[in-house]
C-alpha cells in the first residue's frame, strides 16, 4: 500500500510548476552537490524559471549557469547586524519583501537549517520541500518532508538527489554540471603565463588549504610532491589558495628546487575554476576546490585524513582518494591539539606515493 506521503509526492511530480526557488546558501563544495537538482529540475521543467539563493561570496561559482534563470544573493553578513544596524534591518526586510514578490510556486530547501526552513517559509510558495530529518526545527517550515538518507554515513549528493526522486526525476544520470566560459578560459591562460606557467602544456594545480588544519597535509610533503613530479616528468606545479592561504603556500614554494608559482589570494573564485579546469592534474585536500576538480571531471588525487571518504570524499571518485586505514578515522576532530595520535590520518600519508599516483593521471 502506497503511503500518504508517496500519494502526496506521487501528485506533486505530475505538477508544471513555473517559478522554482532552490536554497542553497554554502559552502564550496555543498553548491557543487546541489548541482544535480538544479539539472534534474531543468531537464523535467524545461520552462520554468529556476533561482538559486545562494550566500554572496559563493554565487560566483554559479554565475552565468546556462540552467539557472536568476541568482538570489544572500548577504548572511549584512543580515547578521540586523539587530545592532537599522539599515541592515531595513535591508533584510526588502529582501524579504523581494522573496515575496517573486511568487515562486516551488521551494526546494537543501541547505536544512533553520534560517533556510525560515527563507522557504517566507516565500509565501505553496509547496516548500525539504529533509524529514533537517536540524534546527527546519521541518516545521515545509508542507512537503523527504525521508532522505542518513546524513551521518550518506554521500552529501546522494542526499539531495533523493528530493529529486520525490520529484520522480531520480530515474535520470546525475550531472554536475559547471560551465567555464571562454573568456575565463583566456583569462586564466593570462595568469598562468603571467607566472612563467605554459597554459598549452601540463602542469598539476596544488591546493595545500582546507578550513580544518587536521585535514592539512604537511607542507614539506607537498614540496617533496613537486619535486618529484619535476624529476619525474618534467611537469611544473602551481599553488593556488584563498587570500588567507598565502602563507601556507609560501612556505610549500619556497623550499622546492624547481620554481613553484603561488597563485594563493591572486585569484577569484571564477579564475580557481577555470584553473583547475586546465590543469593536467589536480592535488588536493578534502576542501571546496576537491569537489570543483571533481564537477570538472580533473585528474584528481585527494587526501583525506579526519573525514569519512564516503560521505565527504569526491562524488564517484572513489580510486581519487587516498586515506589512512586507521580505526580513528573518520574522528571529525578539526584541530591538531585535539588529536591524541600525532595528526597520524595524514602523517602516514607517503609523498612518494602521492607523487606516483599523479604520475600516473599524467601518462
Amino acid at each position: 500500500m502506497t503511503s500518504p506521503d508517496g500519494l502526496r509526492f506521487r501528485a506533486l511530480a505530475r505538477r508544471e510548476f513555473q517559478n522554482i526557488l532552490l536554497i542553497k546558501p554554502s559552502s564550496l563544495g555543498d553548491i557543487i552537490h546541489a548541482l544535480p537538482v538544479l539539472h534534474g529540475l531543468r531537464i523535467r521543467y524545461p520552462d520554468a524559471v529556476i533561482s538559486w539563493l545562494v550566500a554572496a561570496p559563493f554565487a560566483p561559482l554559479i554565475a552565468d549557469h546556462p540552467q539557472l534563470n536568476h541568482i538570489i544573493n544572500f548577504d548572511r553578513a549584512r543580515f547578521g547586524r540586523m539587530t545592532r544596524s537599522a539599515a541592515a534591518a531595513s535591508a533584510f526586510i526588502a529582501f524579504i519583501r523581494d522573496l515575496r514578490d517573486r511568487q515562486f510556486d516551488l521551494v526546494i530547501d537543501l541547505q536544512g537549517l533553520f534560517r533556510s526552513g525560515f527563507l522557504a517559509w517566507i516565500t509565501g510558495a505553496e509547496v516548500r520541500i525539504g529533509f524529514a530529518a533537517a536540524r534546527e526545527c527546519a521541518p516545521l517550515f515545509y508542507t512537503h518532508r523527504v525521508a532522505g538518507t542518513d546524513q551521518r554515513v550518506a554521500h552529501a549528493a546522494d542526499r539531495n538527489w533523493t528530493i529529486a526522486r520525490a520529484l520522480d526525476i531520480g530515474d535520470m544520470p546525475m550531472h554536475f554540471d559547471l560551465a567555464v566560459t571562454d573568456a575565463e578560459r583566456h583569462r586564466a591562460a593570462d595568469i598562468l603565463t603571467s607566472v612563467n606557467i605554459d597554459p598549452t602544456a601540463p602542469f598539476v594545480a596544488l591546493l595545500p588549504g582546507a578550513r580544518w588544519e587536521t585535514k592539512r597535509w604537511s607542507p614539506d610533503r607537498l614540496t617533496a610532491v613537486i619535486d618529484q613530479l619535476w624529476r619525474d616528468h618534467s611537469v611544473p606545479s602551481v599553488l593556488v589558495g584563498a587570500p588567507d592561504e598565502r602563507d601556507l603556500c609560501d612556505s610549500v614554494a619556497s623550499s622546492t628546487h624547481i620554481a613553484t608559482p603561488n597563485l594563493a589570494g591572486r585569484t577569484n573564485l571564477r579564475d580557481l575554476v577555470a584553473i583547475l579546469d586546465r590543469a593536467a592534474a589536480v592535488l588536493t585536500h578534502d576542501s571546496g576546490p576537491m569537489h570543483i576538480a571533481a564537477a570538472l571531471n580533473r585528474p584528481l588525487v585527494a587526501i583525506l585524513g579526519p573525514t569519512n571518504r564516503h560521505r565527504t570524499g569526491p562524488y564517484g571518485r572513489a580510486a581519487s582518494v587516498v586515506q589512512a586505514d586507521l580505526p580513528c578515522v573518520p574522528c571529525y576532530l578539526k584541530k591538531l591539539s585535539q588529536c591524541p595520535y600525532d595528526h597520524k590520518c595524514m602523517t602516514s600519508v607517503d609523498a612518494a606515493d602521492v607523487a606516483r599516483r599523479i604520475g600516473a593521471l599524467l601518462k
